[in-house]
């Protein structure tokens, strides 16, 4: 697993209160179906354009390929809660995570994995952020 902006503290998926979830199995199900030609390329590679930016200029590099076109995987993190916009914040410096972190109310973060280059996306983990978290 990368380090990187998924969650305040050591190893992504670690640290906090709980409220971890894995989005694996939902994912591994998509390609499958991708693969038996239940779902098009257009179905799974429909990132909205504000994503597919919020990945080229905010995302995090990952060390995985896209699963459908090979190119490079980024990681975007948004999160939601108190104060924030309704659409969410795209997070991409690590001390504003740890800020949000750091409040005392409950947030939720988000990591999205996309491809820039053909627009795969999908959810990989969400986790609770906040000292009432």
């Amino acid at each position: 697993m990368e380090q990187g902006l998924h969650r305040p503290g050591g190893r992504p998926g670690t640290t906090g209160a709980g409220g971890d979830i894995d989005y694996r199995l939902a994912r591994q199900a998509v390609l499958h179906a991708f693969r038996a030609g239940e779902l098009s390329a257009a179905q799974v590679c429909d990132a909205q354009p504000e994503l597919r930016r919020n990945a080229e200029f905010c995302g995090e590099p990952t060390d995985h390929p896209c699963p459908i076109c090979a190119e490079e995987l980024r990681h975007v993190t948004y999160v939601f809660g108190p104060r924030l916009p309704q659409h969410g914040r795209c997070v991409s410096v690590r001390a504003e995570l740890e800020r949000l972190a750091n409040r005392r109310a409950s947030y939720t973060g988000y990591v999205v994995e996309v491809c820039v280059g053909c627009g795969w996306n999908h959810l990989v983990r969400s986790y609770l952020l906040g000292t009432s978290a």
